[in-house]
């Protein structure tokens, strides 16, 4: 098959024929229709942490058609199920497995990072981890399930409660995924702090109330739009100093929920957040059941994430688009499309 191989920090993606996966037991193999680029797969791609090794194949945002079926598989599989799956390769057995939450596996191998993934025409994914999509899902709409189950599963993280007040910084594909469901869940004001003029147009499409420039007069700025403080402030960049100047803008026993992956050293004051009575809760990946809520509410059409994608490129071309996301642009959400 061939697939979008990383070979090193400072190399672009080159892409290659590879051998195709073979379904193991309870394991399906999923010939890939849409892959989405992630914010995880550029840190994975540069020096640091969270570096893969070289002839890593990325890629954990993907949809596609089951195409071969491994042994002892329960649900009645068939080859041309439409499918998207939880990045997991997961026992399926512990009581994190039976419980929806994958992610706490002990045996846990996570496609794209330690197990192949989606940045090729197949990929392998566990029996326990997969759903199938209702017909009124769209095959491109539904390689949007991953990013909107993180920001659902943030949102169910803060506690959100319906007429409270949200703030959200950074208005990339998580930080939008954040304020819709923050509007689907009811909050009253969700102001989005975004630089990029294009981004803050896309969040106001998406479930912002307003949005507003970042800077040193974030919380005058939400108080005057909102007429008060936010009770969540859900923190998507992951740069160094925006916690912190989150639990500054916080006001007394609000929620904070940091999404954003910062792999650099911060340092934050915790007396303010002390005084204040803050809650911080940190929210990654999601659950099966973020997962199914995702699809069951965009094949009812009751939300719409579509707007998020700004490009759709071949294989041939996504490494060069893949190196173009490493700088600032007007681009969000980036489809490698195989068929």
């Amino acid at each position: 098959m061939r697939a979008a191989v990383f070979k090193g920090a400072g190399q672009p993606l080159q892409v290659e024929h590879i051998a195709d996966p073979s379904p193991g037991e309870r394991q399906l193999v999923v010939e890939v229709a849409y892959c989405g680029i992630c914010g995880t797969d550029l840190h994975s791609t540069r020096e640091g942490p969270a570096m893969l090794p070289c002839n890593s194949v990325l890629g954990h945002e993907f949809v596609g058609e089951v195409v071969a079926l491994g042994g002892g598989l329960q649900s009645g599989w068939a080859r041309g199920d439409r499918v998207c799956a939880l990045p997991f390769l997961s026992c399926g057995s512990c009581a994190a497995c039976l419980s929806g939450s994958p992610f706490e596996c002990s045996g846990l191998a996570c496609i794209g990072v330690n197990a192949p993934g989606g940045f090729a025409q197949y990929v392998a994914t566990s029996e326990c981890n997969t759903l199938r999509l209702p017909d009124q899902l769209s095959t491109p709409d539904a390689a949007l399930v991953e990013p909107l189950a993180v920001g659902l599963h943030a949102v169910r993280a803060g506690g959100l409660r319906a007429g409270q007040r949200v703030l959200v910084t950074g208005a990339g594909p998580i930080g939008l995924a954040v304020a819709l469901w923050a509007r689907f869940m009811g909050a009253s004001d969700i102001i989005v702090s975004e630089p990029t003029a294009q981004r803050r147009d896309l969040a106001l499409s998406m479930g912002a109330t307003a949005v507003v420039q970042p800077g040193a007069n974030l919380a005058e700025q939400f108080a005057d739009i909102a007429g008060g403080p936010p009770d969540v402030l859900f923190e998507c960049v992951g740069a160094p100093g925006l916690i912190q100047q989150c639990i500054e803008i916080a006001p007394r026993r609000a929620m904070l929920v940091p999404v954003g992956v910062c792999e650099q050293p911060d340092t934050i004051l915790p007396f303010p957040a002390l005084i204040k009575e803050l809650s911080i809760r940190f929210a990654i990946a999601y659950s099966r059941a973020d997962y199914e809520t995702v699809i069951a509410m965009m094949a009812q059409g009751r939300i719409d994430a579509s707007p998020m994608v700004t490009q759709v490129v071949s294989l041939d071309d996504m490494p060069a688009a893949f190196e173009a996301l490493r700088a600032p642009s007007n681009q969000c959400k980036v489809l490698t499309r195989f068929k």
